[in-house]
């Protein structure tokens, strides 16, 4: 195996994201490109992560699964400079990963076995779907991690709202439709904001996140370019109010 990114700065983020939710994980090396798909140690997240073959400039593999400590592997991709090049070579039970820039830096990771199930995304049915501005998104969700834990998001009379409130403090972002594509019934769903402030660094790689929801629903939000897809899904916080 072995595959070359001119750009490795998506690869890089997507597996300091990924970082924080497990880490180790198998990556799948297939024809159509390299996938990952995880699910944190609570299974209240999970996480999937396409980078397409055409988003590389040399792609020589045939299918294979790498077993990757996360943690090692963000540590060398931070090597990368803005204009380096990355080559990913698998040898034996190594990974050996040169990152091609004024100066050819080498570093060779070993591989390990991750005992986990092959997992994909569950096809869910959902109610409601709302397309938004990532930094209109990202910048409501940072809003409400000001004053909770946890926030709700809700569809009414095609108003797209996101709102927190605290013992004494409280915060709301309302969207129209002019503000985001609204395709929903009046439902509500709570999450919490512990998870959602790690997703929106994925929002920070797309202009558009993708929110399909339903009332006390798992949440599955999806940020897409041409060079990449990253999904999440989310259980619902369900709680009994007094």
């Amino acid at each position: 195996m072995l595959v070359k990114l001119e750009d490795p700065v998506i690869l890089a983020r997507a597996v300091e994201l990924i970082s924080e939710l497990v880490t180790e994980v198998r990556i799948k090396v297939m024809e159509f490109g390299f996938s990952i798909t995880a699910m944190d140690p609570a299974n209240v997240a999970m996480v999937s992560f396409k980078l397409p073959r055409a988003a590389f400039s040399k792609y020589e593999t045939d299918t294979d699964v790498l077993g990757v400590n996360l943690d090692n592997l963000k540590k060398v991709l931070k090597r990368c400079g803005p204009k380096s090049a990355l080559i990913i070579e698998k040898q034996d039970n190594m990974l050996n990963i040169l990152i091609e820039d004024r100066v050819r830096r080498n570093f060779s990771l070993g591989l390990i076995e991750v005992e986990s199930e092959d997992k994909t995304m569950p096809d869910l049915e959902y109610s409601s779907k709302v397309v938004v501005n990532s930094p209109d998104f990202i910048a409501s969700i940072e809003d409400c991690a000001v004053v909770a834990d946890a926030c709700s998001f809700s569809v009414k009379d095609n108003t797209f709202i996101i709102d927190a409130k605290g013992s004494t403090d409280s915060a709301r972002s309302e969207f129209s439709g002019d503000e985001a594509e609204i395709k929903a019934e009046n439902c509500k769903s709570r999450y919490s904001l512990e998870y959602l402030q790690k997703f929106i660094k994925g929002s920070k790689l797309a202009e558009k996140t993708t929110l399909n929801f339903a009332s006390d629903h798992p949440l599955r939000m999806d940020v897409r370019t041409p060079s990449m897809e990253m999904s999440f899904l989310l259980a619902p916080r369900v709680e009994i109010e007094d």
